[in-house]
């Protein structure tokens, strides 16, 4: 059975790259524009694993994680964050809020299916 993974991102680039990169390994992709739109198809998506962003309209990426985190049926899944952002206080905040881990963008394609499987095996 494939995986499915919900990612959320304001940019639609980004989306449509990491739509591309995760079909083509095999994932079945679910997309949100931002957190309040995560949360909102988070229940019907049902993911194994989510990609978010940070910086984002409406709900950023740290309120969309602890949305997520609220939630008992996902307290246990993986939550990886892509952004430009690299620096450590925010780091810390996104895995106090629940993330499991960080990516930086521009996104190496490889690293992050290698990511993926990592926190889903």
């Amino acid at each position: 059975m494939k995986k499915k993974v919900l990612t959320v991102d304001d940019s639609r680039t980004i989306r449509n790259m990491l739509l591309v990169t995760l079909n083509n390994a095999g994932f079945e992709t679910v997309q949100a524009e931002d957190g309040v739109e995560g949360l909102e198809i988070l229940e019907e998506a049902n993911p194994d694993v989510i990609v978010t962003d940070i910086n984002m309209p409406r709900l950023d990426g740290f309120g969309f994680i602890e949305g997520v985190r609220r939630n008992e049926k996902y307290r246990a899944v993986p939550i990886l964050v892509l952004t430009t952002e690299s620096d450590a206080e925010k780091k810390n905040r996104a895995r106090q809020a629940g993330a499991t881990g960080w990516i930086v963008k521009p996104f190496d394609p490889t690293k992050l299916i290698d990511a993926i499987e990592r926190v889903t095996a």
